[in-house]
């Protein structure tokens, strides 16, 4: 099963969004209500393993691509664009090459590259402990395991416990964002829905970046945008810069004094850009999100939680019938549920 929401404006320009690690479809994303006013159709999905969706054990970045065409298909929709936050980057990725004719764009943000990277210090610039959890998945699964079970059980008593833990790990840019009141209550959302079930979502999602990712960088051609803060702690901006010498039609936009938080409260500009029919879209260039003075004038117009509004709403289920194309798994619509 694959469940997914979709928000905004029922007839509007249909835009995937694809949560970080760990997250879930009710990860922070632009109120219902401003979505609507801009023409967006936001559909979010859990990952399998995340959330309500059933668990894809040996699951490939590459079958994120799968998980959105079922959904696309489910929805009736021929082209639309996505964008991936954090651990969603890499999952946009896929799309964009295995479904390109399928994709518009694609916006990438705070993405990291693949673990295979040439010349990337892939290491460099990133906290201990995003270092210790992927060499744990590269020679230690079960101290894997116990790492994020640990973290997983603290999260499902007390969600807060995963920001106590990101806090004293991110850079001062990014600390005024997740103290924004209503940006702390999706962040607590997301994670507790993410890990209701346990930590096998988190645990697959580390295990896929660390292998091959299953598709080419250089095999699609539509527009990419590439966003990252310059101050990133957890998936250094040295990885987008690699990224875009990989790929064939990218453009970067690297925020001073912004960080990995950062992505969130620029995800409104970022949907302008994706929904822009033009090859740029409009104010790309001077693309920024307002961090040293106050997060709440930036955020609080756009992002906030998703019952805030009556547009469009519902969450939806697809059922996965596995068979193997091309080394990934391809999901098969079966059943549906509104609520």
């Amino acid at each position: 099963m694959l469940a997914f929401e979709v928000s905004g404006k029922p007839d509007g320009f249909p835009v995937f969004l694809l949560h970080g690690t760990p997250g879930s479809k009710s990860g922070p994303k632009p109120r219902p209500i401003y979505l609507y006013r801009s023409g967006v159709r936001l559909i979010c999905y859990d990952r399998p393993g995340y959330g309500e969706s059933a668990r894809l054990p040996g699951r490939s970045v590459a079958s994120a691509a799968y998980d959105v065409e079922a959904i696309a298909n489910k929805l009736g929709l021929d082209r639309f664009a996505v964008v991936g936050r954090s651990g969603g980057g890499p999952h946009a990725l896929a799309c964009a090459s295995i479904l390109e004719s399928r994709i518009t764009k694609t916006s990438v943000l705070v993405s990291i590259a693949p673990a295979s990277a040439p010349d990337l210090d892939w290491y460099g610039g990133m906290t201990a402990a995003n270092v210790e959890e992927y060499n744990a998945a590269d020679s230690d699964l079960d101290d894997l395991i116990e790492r994020l079970t640990t973290r997983t059980n603290d999260v499902r008593v007390n969600p807060e416990t995963m920001l106590d833990f990101l806090r004293s790990q991110m850079s001062e840019c990014d600390l005024p964002i997740v103290e924004d009141i209503a940006i702390r209550r999706l962040l607590h959302t997301t994670y507790r829905e993410a890990l209701q079930d346990g930590p096998e979502g988190w645990i697959d999602d580390v295990l896929a970046f660390r292998k091959s990712w299953g598709f080419g960088l250089n095999s699609f051609t539509t527009p990419v945008l590439l966003w990252h803060g310059q101050d990133d702690t957890f998936s250094p901006v040295s990885h987008t810069y690699w990224l875009q010498k990989q790929l064939l039609n990218a453009q970067v936009r690297v925020q001073p004094r912004a960080s990995h938080f950062g992505a969130v409260p620029v995800l409104p500009e970022v949907l302008d850009w994706l929904t822009d029919p033009g090859e740029k879209g409009h104010g790309t260039d001077s693309m920024t999100v307002s961090i040293a003075d106050s997060t709440a004038d930036s955020t609080a117009d756009s992002i906030a939680d998703s019952t805030d509004s009556v547009t469009d709403s519902m969450t939806d289920a697809v059922s996965r019938t596995p068979t193997v194309t091309n080394g990934a798994w391809r999901p098969h619509v079966a059943e549906h549920r509104l609520g």
